[in-house]
């Protein structure tokens, strides 16, 4: 492989925020502090374009989720990387646990919204997890 010249190295990289600018900051700058999570989701979901398309293992993802299972623990709000994806459901590395959980289809409430990789750390700063038992 043939090494970068000086003119190729110093080109700036592009990412997603240069492109389509950071959606979230937008949202962070406007918090005050005393926000309810539902809020701020709503908030997110009204600045962020709704998946039309599958959603794909790699990426960063919000949606809001109702479970079916009784007396679970959960998170009605998730930011997840989805990790698998199956005819059942998905699975995905919960950033508001910092755990590995699943989701099904049936139970996703309305659509999912994709978070750019460029955007995480600006959305690993609102509390918009919303932790709920299931009963």
């Amino acid at each position: 492989m043939p090494r970068k010249t000086v003119k190729q190295q110093k080109q700036k990289r592009v990412t997603d925020t240069d492109i389509n600018r950071n959606r979230i900051r937008s949202v962070t700058d406007g918090l005050v502090g005393n926000e309810d999570p539902d809020d701020i989701m709503l908030e997110l979901m009204e600045t962020l374009d709704e998946l039309t398309e599958a959603p794909q293992s790699g990426k960063f993802y919000i949606f809001v989720y109702n479970p079916k299972t009784p007396n679970i623990e959960y998170d009605q709000n998730p930011f997840i990387a989805l990790t698998d994806i199956f005819e059942w459901g998905f699975r995905g590395v919960n950033f508001h646990w910092g755990e590995t959980r699943q989701y099904t289809w049936n139970e996703v409430a309305g659509a999912m919204y994709e978070v750019y990789a460029s955007e995480v750390k600006d959305l690993q700063t609102l509390p918009f997890a919303k932790f709920r038992l299931n009963n």
